[in-house]
């Protein structure tokens, strides 16, 4: 049976589809890399915030976790 949910709910694995434009800019380095590498990969929805932004967790290849606000629409179920 599948299921009847049309958006993921919080602690689902979710895939970040594209890095929305103007998420990388002035971060240092090593954090737009962290974000370009996660495109395309698992990580955990925690919430929604109140402007309805996905919060995404996800821990990069040097151990350090991050934590991004996309719109919804840049994710999808994995």
């Amino acid at each position: 049976m599948t299921s009847a949910r049309h958006k993921p709910m919080r602690g689902d694995a979710v895939v970040l589809r594209e890095v929305p434009s103007g998420l990388l800019g002035g971060l240092p380095e090593e954090d737009q890399r962290a974000i370009c590498e996660i495109v395309g990969k698992p990580v955990l929805l925690n919430q929604y915030d109140y402007e309805g932004r996905a919060e995404l967790e996800f821990t990069d290849s040097d151990g350090t976790t991050h934590f991004i606000y996309v719109s919804p629409d840049l994710i999808k179920f994995v």
